[in-house]
């Protein structure tokens, strides 16, 4: 594990003023979740959580005693953004549980760190630090970081009930951290068959959001397999099946994981209609899918829609065949991304117009591309007289 006193963006001067804007005012400063975990497995840190014993109120006359711009992003829910050179801490105040309905927690303040520990989802979630860098660890969640084991906190059946997107969110964390040698904890696996239809309550939104995170991992094919072995990917995405999803992984070596892509190669019924995908994705994805079982040719792809298109679709479809990459590959793309087509409109009037001159020019182009971009303009011409 890395140590935290050499991070950066802990020994970063606006964090430690708006640590101090707190300690100095009495309340505690600790940082957690995902800043935490992902410096201690020395993965990058984007996000900085801080948790408070200070409620939301105190938080602001604090701030504001340090000059510190403070916004109350959710501070009926305890959290308060201060902002520092540009740099956002999201503070929220330690919170317990009071009710919980499967989507949403009603929750109250706490002055005890082990109470706002319990109501995380994750061990490794629930681990804290001191602004100089030492651990707070009241549920033992670093033994379970060291052995890169996502494991409920508590029970795993009552975190799920409590909010049935820590399902989806199981997976996510195991494809980004968990052991994938040690495998999938065993009682996590049975509390989620047995809570599956709780996956009805969550918004396409937040589902969505799950999706793609999961998709985006280096490999998320091992996770996404099991959550279809116990129901989960048929229960979210019907139909969806992953068979080609390890192999797109395993071609995907030297391009950058792409969560579109990834979820084209998984298919089912309508996935547009299961997910809240922008107009872009949704586009992107329903083209893929239709490139990669088509019979245009790489080189045709990425003359009409560009090299980055054609290659995507030249993966996805290698991916759902379990075939190999063409070896022409590059010098498809790189042929089909630089052809010019020859004729333009005006080679054809006056002697065709309209209708008749858009149809000359379609079929004067489909015989370009059958020729592999090599027939020129004279060529071309000829073709019509």
């Amino acid at each position: 594990m890395t140590s935290l006193a050499t991070q950066s963006w802990l020994q970063e001067p606006a964090t430690q003023s708006v640590c101090s804007a707190l300690t100095a005012g009495g309340a505690q400063a600790l940082f957690v979740g995902g800043c935490v975990r992902n410096a201690l497995m020395g993965v990058s840190v984007s996000d900085i959580d801080i948790a408070t014993d200070a409620e939301p109120e105190t938080v602001m006359a604090l701030a504001q005693a340090a000059g510190i711009k403070a916004i109350p992003t959710g501070i009926d829910h305890g959290t308060v953004t201060l902002v520092k050179n540009h740099i956002p801490h999201e503070i929220t105040t330690f919170r317990k549980d009071v009710a919980t309905d499967g989507r949403r927690a009603t929750v109250a303040f706490s002055k005890e760190i082990a109470e706002d520990a319990a109501r995380r989802d994750f061990t490794m979630n629930a681990i804290y630090a001191r602004p100089d860098g030492s651990i707070v660890d009241p549920l033992g969640g670093m033994s379970d970081l060291v052995a890169r084991h996502v494991r409920f906190i508590g029970t795993a059946e009552n975190r799920i009930r409590e909010d049935y997107l820590r399902t989806l969110r199981y997976f996510r964390f195991h494809a980004w951290y968990g052991d994938k040698d040690a495998g999938f904890d065993p009682q996590a696996l049975a509390a989620i068959a047995a809570n599956l239809d709780g996956l009805a309550q969550l918004s396409l939104e937040r589902i969505t959001a799950e999706v793609t995170k999961l998709l985006a991992a280096p490999d998320p094919a091992p996770a996404v397999a099991v959550m279809r072995q116990i129901g989960v990917l048929g229960q979210i995405l019907p139909g969806a099946d992953d068979r080609a999803l390890a192999p797109l992984v395993h071609l995907e070596a030297e391009s950058d994981p792409d969560p579109i892509r990834r979820l084209a190669a998984l298919g089912g019924a309508d996935l547009v209609a299961h997910l809240r995908l922008s107009k872009a994705q949704a586009r992107r994805l329903e083209a893929l899918r239709e490139a990669a079982t088509g019979t245009k040719t790489t080189a045709e792809l990425a003359y009409r829609q560009g090299a980055e298109f054609a290659s995507d679709a030249a993966l996805l479809c290698a991916a759902l065949l379990e075939q190999p990459l063409a070896d022409s590959l590059a010098i498809d793309l790189q042929l089909g991304a630089g052809a010019v087509f020859p004729v333009v409109a005006a080679d054809l009037m006056p002697d065709l117009s309209g209708a008749t001159l858009g149809a000359a020019l379609k079929e004067l182009e489909k015989s370009w591309i059958a020729s592999g971009f090599e027939l020129d303009r004279a060529q071309l011409l000829q073709q019509l007289k």
